[in-house]
């Protein structure tokens, strides 16, 4: 598989570390000098001096002849016309780094079509997917990496009075954008069929929209306990815009604590039912001014490291329950790993790793990408694409013929992702996220690829 790689920074060259050592035909395209050749010296990859965007270059680079152009350089709008050069000159996929969300949003301009891109990819989102994911489904396992957070995944115990109790999962009406994913009773976890029968104490747990999650809670459970949960983030960049996306509304209370007044004032304005504290998290009399130490996470997402280490630290040392931040620099990375019990904090999230990821997952999309395993490896959460002339292109998902044992709980094309109903189209490209038992695993691969 041959891959064009534009640009040597932290994502673009670990992209190509990664790449290298899996065996693919690299070629890295850089602009500098020095930078490239620190690259030649210490990986296996073909290096070209030049302008990723440049037409030239990248027929130079033999980019008709790439399988993915990784566009990822540290500016948006190169990678924008980089991609949309290379798709115009032959590459079969091609996939930019953007940190503007402007890019993705698409209710006035699709930006994928118009620059014939396949995929966009934004490492704050991606970041914020992945604080997010234990914030919102923190009773079991955390499996929110796929469909970029449009997706919430919650656990919830059946009441003794629910009147889901004997019924069938046929036969309740649960609202199209809500799926019950499996089930478990006090023994064994189950894949959720079209005859499972729900009994009370059971979880069961549920994949939907935010708001169609929590607006039919009270179907499995009249007295699930809706208290809010605490929430302190620190910064107002890119990462908590994209965070406060996933968290607002419903039964999250939300703090964020900001420097810049400008930006606080735009937050404020887009999200009014949030807090906004005008003030440095870096000053001790702050964080306990504002009772941080009853928060039940802090998460600190500012652009500077080291302000994300001490204001977790302090907080952490306040009581606050849970701590999250975001690592940008590959050196704190490793430093982070190596004393992560240490310091005692939840998450540190990268977003060179998360981006890389994802990228990585899009460029094994012909191939199933297990997000997790359950009941001991027994049950399958599988990430895989619809392939051209696979048995279940172009039919509803109620006709795909899915066995037994498999539940279909996300649809993503290239600009969202949803819980299926009956009567959606299985389209070439599309993923799925699939719930499978052990058994039924290869069976069902197959019928995507």
């Amino acid at each position: 598989m041959k891959i064009i790689v534009a640009g040597a920074g932290d994502v673009g060259g670990y992209l190509c570390e990664v790449l290298s050592q899996d065996s693919y035909d690299v070629t890295l395209i850089e602009s500098s000098e020095i930078v490239a050749h620190s690259f030649e010296e210490k990986l296996d990859v073909r290096i070209l001096i030049g302008n990723g965007a440049s037409a030239k270059v990248q027929e130079k680079a033999k980019v008709s002849d790439c399988d993915f152009f990784l566009a990822m350089t540290n500016d948006s709008q190169t990678n924008i016309v980089a991609a949309s050069i290379a798709k115009k000159l032959g590459a079969k996929m091609v996939i930019a780094r953007v940190h503007d969300s402007v890019y993705t949003d698409t209710t006035i301009l699709n930006y994928h079509e118009y620059f014939n891109i396949d995929y966009l990819v934004n490492p704050e989102a991606l970041s914020a997917v992945e604080l997010a994911k234990s914030i919102r489904n923190p009773e079991r396992v955390a499996v929110e990496n796929f469909a970029k957070g449009e997706i919430e995944v919650q656990q919830i115990q059946v009441g003794d009075d629910s009147k889901i109790i004997g019924v069938p999962l046929k036969d309740l009406k649960l609202p199209d954008s809500l799926r019950i994913g499996y089930v478990q009773d006090g023994v064994s976890l189950k894949v959720a069929g079209a005859n499972t029968v729900i009994n009370p104490k059971d979880f069961v747990t549920v994949f939907g929209s935010s708001k169609a999650i929590f607006e039919n809670r009270k179907l499995f459970n009249k007295h699930e306990n809706s208290s809010n949960i605490n929430i302190a983030i620190y910064g107002g960049t890119e990462a908590t815009i994209a965070l406060l996306r996933l968290l607002y509304g419903h039964r999250f209370k939300i703090r964020v604590i900001e420097p810049n007044l400008s930006i606080c004032k735009n937050i404020a304005e887009n999200f009014p039912k949030i807090t906004v504290i005008n003030g440095s998290a870096t000053s001790l009399s702050l964080l306990e001014e504002e009772q941080i130490g009853f928060c039940d996470y802090f998460i600190s997402c500012t652009k500077k490291d080291e302000d994300n280490i001490m204001t977790s630290l302090q907080s952490r040392k306040l009581g606050a329950k849970h701590v999250s931040m975001i690592i940008n620099k590959p050196d704190y990375e490793h430093l982070l790993e190596n004393m992560h019990s240490y310091l005692d904090f939840d998450t540190a999230v990268s977003p060179r790793k998360a981006t890389a990821n994802e990228v990585l997952k899009l460029i094994a999309s012909d191939k199933a990408y297990k997000v997790a395993f359950l009941q001991g490896g027994e049950i399958e959460i599988i990430e895989l694409s619809v392939a051209k002339g696979s048995a279940v292109e172009g039919k509803s998902v109620c006709n795909a013929g899915l066995p037994k044992g498999v539940t279909m709980v996300a649809l993503l094309s290239k600009t969202k992702a949803k819980v299926p109903s009956a009567n959606d189209i299985i389209k070439h490209k599309d993923r799925v996220v699939l719930i499978v038992s052990k058994d039924q695993s290869e069976v069902v691969i197959k019928m995507f690829l």
